[in-house]
């Protein structure tokens, strides 16, 4: 146990980690914040202050797909850090791995769910060729944002420059603080 003292108390700080956890799962889990603070005899206005301790970002949900690309784990980790509640992104390799080793039916099951799982979000950032683009744009119901990264059909990996995409990035979460 790691206890601390703060003044006369003693403080288990494991004990603290768990709650906080518990707080959020319930909360992940769809109990309100008066819930979830009478199931774990807390205020709620504490859960309350935790949530908007942790608050990376309010708004709509964010989601962004993106292939081919080279350096996608760089990508993600800008997507990631900026709050995007969806990310599917791959290099090539991954793509064409995706469509040949699913039987026909297996592959639209998967997509059926991908989709499904897209639609969930309010603003959707697709980064691919301009055939993709009109695709997500005709499937998705939704703000459909876009950065080409070639002409169609795309050979290979494409390096996406970071600071290009940072800027990409930016501007989509300054456009939602926007519409609060």
């Amino acid at each position: 146990m790691d206890f601390l003292r703060i003044g006369d108390k003693l403080i288990d700080t494991q004990r603290v980690h768990r709650t906080v956890d518990q707080v959020l799962s319930l909360r992940q889990q769809g109990y309100s914040q008066q819930e979830a603070a009478k199931k774990l005899r807390l205020e709620r206005s504490f859960i309350s202050r935790l949530e908007n301790l942790g608050e990376v970002r309010k708004g709509k949900k964010l989601g962004i797909v993106g292939f081919p690309l080279q350096n996608k784990d760089e990508i993600a980790g800008i997507a990631r850090r900026a709050g995007f509640d969806f990310l599917l992104l791959m290099n090539d390799e991954e793509r064409w791995r995706f469509v040949k080793d699913r039987s026909g039916m297996d592959f639209f099951n998967e997509m059926m769910g991908i989709i499904s799982r897209i639609r969930e979000c309010d603003t959707i950032l697709i980064l691919g060729s301009s055939k993709w683009i009109r695709l997500g744009e005709a499937l998705f119901d939704r703000q459909v944002l876009y950065m080409e990264l070639g002409e169609t059909p795309i050979d290979g990996d494409v390096y996406l420059d970071p600071k290009v995409f940072q800027d990409l990035v930016n501007n989509v979460l300054k456009k939602g603080e926007d519409e609060l």
